[in-house]
């Protein structure tokens, strides 16, 4: 599998996410986590709660039909693992952001910023176990 390098697209979406996280700790005063956020839609605290985390899920399903106004196409997006696969990953990872006591654009983006001990601690961890991953699947494995 090649991978490919877009640096103006990852600027664009980082600079994007980043944009995001601001406007919500600016405008709510919360940590933009997007598995905290799932989860407050699942289980909210309250109504007004549950709305602005429904928008948030909102803007983020919505964002290739956004990409396909801008440039006329939908982003050409390649899964190559079976779904059994992609099940037991999103398991893991839930059992990871739980274990974490939170996710990687809660701690990566917003808690780094916020010099968090912790954040630089799990986001360490979280580069950590990608990049041993990756190194076991592509170069022990061969997949």
């Amino acid at each position: 599998m090649e991978t490919a390098f877009t640096p103006i697209a990852s600027l664009a979406g980082g600079a994007l996410i980043g944009l995001a996280a601001v406007l919500l700790m600016l405008l709510r005063g919360r940590i933009l986590g997007a598995t905290g956020i799932l989860a407050g839609v699942l289980l909210p605290a309250s109504r007004y709660d549950w709305v602005w985390r429904v928008m948030m899920l909102a803007g983020m399903f919505t964002g290739p039909w956004v990409f396909l106004a801008i440039s006329g196409q939908l982003p050409d997006i390649q899964v190559p693992a079976a779904t059994p696969l992609l099940l037991i990953g999103g398991f893991l990872v839930g059992i990871g952001v739980t274990l974490g006591s939170g996710c990687t654009s809660g701690h990566g983006v917003c808690g780094i910023a916020r010099l968090s001990p912790r954040s630089f601690a799990a986001t360490a961890t979280f580069m950590l176990t990608t990049g041993l991953t990756v190194y076991v699947i592509r170069h022990i494995l061969g997949a």
